[in-house]
């Protein structure tokens, strides 16, 4: 299992951390940003496909910033799929 972590811009969490396994996502934890809803996020996708998770979170607005929570994890999912697959166990990805 890879893990990753997303330095963020433009939003209230700082950073968002997940792995992938078997195109999985697993493990996703946001640092800062709307507790509540980036708790449910991490619960919601807890073993759910990272293609799909793509399609449904990339884009979402957040107050008209142009990005979201929901969204910058999509984008670093996105990263992660389309990445070299080095055997390495963590990865930086800025968004």
């Amino acid at each position: 299992m890879q893990t990753y972590t997303v330095q963020t811009q433009g939003i209230c969490a700082k950073a968002i951390s997940f792995s992938i396994e078997n195109e999985k996502i697993h493990n996703v934890k946001f640092f800062g940003g709307c507790p509540g809803n980036t708790l449910a996020i991490s619960k919601l996708l807890e073993g759910y496909d990272a293609k799909k998770a793509v399609e449904i979170l990339k884009g979402n607005d957040c107050g008209g910033r142009g990005t979201s929570c929901a969204d910058q994890l999509a984008c670093g999912i996105e990263q992660a799929l389309a990445g070299s697959g080095a055997e390495i166990s963590e990865h930086k990805l800025n968004i």
